[in-house]
């Protein structure tokens, strides 16, 4: 099975641009995770009829979401967090917003693993929204990951909007302490590994350094590669075995993030 993450920055802009049906063409996954979808399902030109469509919005308007388009269909479908969870970590919003109502997790469960895609919420430039991320969105997502992983392994995926060490983004120097690279939000995915999840990627390619999924509209960065990886895919250590192939395909165009892939042989 090919699995696969994108954060798309805007579904109905990577459709309009034509990049979006070329990956599909091109790719084929058996599952696709979205993120920062921008819409709502029926508001984007889709015709995918081999796929099943999970969609979770948030309310405000284009703004944020996620999506799992799978060719399996799910035993079933979780849409963010319990009421208990969002409860317990104070999710009730900030200046911003509600991160509980910006249409952040799907969870989907199949025969015998869970599927998940997050789009983790920015600490911004100011860093204004780096205790929500640290003390509340963070702890409350590994929980939320490790309840799943009682009944079934878990392949999670998605933008968790940190680079995780120095190997991660382009120039770590000037960034330390700045947004996507703190060290509360790198504690943050500390965690997730103390926790017992890999990150598939890194595992199979431990010294890779040249590596990206993002890159900013400034300077020609993509063409340079002066980029950060923050998209990811983890797994449970119970199946990292037949979790094979970790790629990232910055060939893909259309969004200021590439997708990345693994493949499950089971």
């Amino acid at each position: 099975m090919r699995l696969y993450s994108w954060n798309v920055n805007g579904i109905r802009s990577v459709i309009n641009k034509g990049t979006f049906q070329k990956f599909i063409n091109d790719h084929q996954p058996d599952i696709l995770c979205l993120q920062e979808t921008k819409a709502k399902q029926g508001q984007a030109d889709i015709d995918l009829p081999n796929y099943h469509e999970y969609w979770n919005s948030a309310d405000k308007a284009g703004y944020s979401g996620t999506a799992i388009f799978s060719k399996i269909k799910p035993l079933s479908i979780i849409n963010g967090f319990t009421d208990a969870i969002a409860e317990k970590y104070g999710l009730s919003g900030d200046s911003y917003g509600d991160p509980a109502k910006e249409g952040r997790v799907i969870s989907a469960e199949f025969d015998d693993f869970w599927v998940v895609t997050v789009y983790t919420p920015n600490s911004k430039d100011d860093l204004s929204r780096l205790k929500l991320r640290h003390q509340q969105w963070d702890p409350a997502f590994l929980e939320h990951i490790q309840d799943l992983e009682k009944s079934k392994p878990v392949l999670f995926c998605g933008d968790l909007n940190v680079a995780h060490t120095k190997m991660d983004l382009k120039n770590p120097k000037p960034n330390i302490g700045k947004h996507g690279f703190t060290d509360e939000e790198r504690s943050g995915f500390d965690a997730f590994e103390s926790a017992g999840f890999v990150d598939v990627f890194r595992s199979m390619n431990p010294a890779r350094a040249d590596a990206y999924t993002w890159w900013t509209h400034w300077a020609n960065a993509r063409a340079r590669n002066v980029g950060w990886r923050i998209d990811y895919w983890l797994a449970s250590k119970s199946i990292i075995n037949a979790v094979t192939d970790a790629q990232i395909h910055p060939d893909v165009m259309g969004s200021d993030h590439c997708p990345i892939s693994i493949e499950v042989t089971l």
